[in-house]
């Protein structure tokens, strides 16, 4: 049997009817070195982004630590209404000159972060926001009732969840509904199997950061570039990551970002790829899980 991920109408709902196509953008890297800047070529930046949307991205994810600021700007500036691309943002981590990523989930900081975010998307109202990452210094609940409050308030239309265990899934969703959770997930790492699982259970969607790690590991490597050899027709091994991704679960929404013209028209030819059954067994064999 082959399975099929080339649909163009095959999309996942992030709450009240929003629809969006399963793969998406992420735009990290649309800022300098070790995410830290602006990048070194800021039309070019701005040329991936608006290709990106020209074949068919409905679906861009960043946030507010990317540059800090840069990519949350870059989008503002690049984007409008007419372009009608749901835009997702984060927030609850600081930078430094380092490139260090600092947990920071102080309710006060994070009702700061989204006036912030409002200002360089240039938008009322942000389409998802994500609590980032868990800050061991702060209360989780009292971030997530952060989030909350910025919803109520109208500054946020969904809330999202990143880096987090299935326990804090399950506190954050006695406190407000829960469109989406991202944490790191590809062919290579399926340590997050739980969390994707609970996910599925309550139809929240499941944004795999790193979505193409494994290719640059060796015993991933391996399997996936002889995959990708068996399909020929220029297929990569990137590309069969991405689509096992999309065959694993349907609640899966890749997100992989580059700051490439060429790489994203070629992440984006995934969409297309078919997987035979043989395929997807050798795949699921680089982490075998019960």
């Amino acid at each position: 049997m082959v399975t099929e991920h080339g649909d163009p109408n095959d999309t996942f709902d992030l709450g009240d009817g929003l629809a969006v196509s399963r793969l998406g953008f992420g735009a990290m890297r649309l800022t300098g070195e070790d995410v830290i800047g602006a990048p070194g070529d800021e039309r070019a930046a701005r040329s991936v982004l608006r290709r990106a949307v020209d074949l068919g991205v409905d679906f861009v994810d960043t946030a507010d630590s990317y540059g800090p600021g840069v990519s949350e700007r870059l989008i503002g500036e690049e984007l409008d209404a007419d372009d009608d691309v749901v835009v997702a943002s984060k927030a609850g981590l600081l930078r430094n000159r380092d490139g260090d990523w600092i947990p920071h989930g102080d309710p006060d900081f994070l009702r700061n972060q989204v006036l912030c975010s409002l200002d360089r998307l240039s938008t009322d109202s942000i389409d998802l926001y994500q609590l980032h990452r868990p800050d061991p210094d702060a209360d989780f609940a009292d971030s997530v009732h952060a989030f909350a409050e910025m919803k109520d308030a109208g500054q946020i239309d969904r809330v999202g969840l990143s880096n987090v265990s299935v326990e804090q899934l399950e506190t954050a969703r006695e406190i407000v509904d829960i469109a989406t959770v991202q944490n790191r997930y590809d062919v290579g790492n399926r340590d997050e199997e739980d969390v994707l699982r609970a996910c599925e259970g309550y139809d929240i969607g499941f944004v795999p950061w790193g979505p193409m790690y494994a290719v640059e590991e060796e015993d991933a490597r391996d399997v996936l570039e002889a995959v990708a050899d068996e399909h020929g027709d220029g297929t990569t091994a990137h590309q069969v990551a991405l689509a096992w991704l999309l065959d694993h679960s349907d609640v899966m929404l890749p997100i992989p970002g580059t700051s490439s013209v060429e790489h994203l028209e070629s992440n984006l030819a995934a969409a297309h790829l078919e997987l035979t059954d043989d395929d997807v067994r050798k795949l699921n064999g680089i982490d075998p899980r019960p």
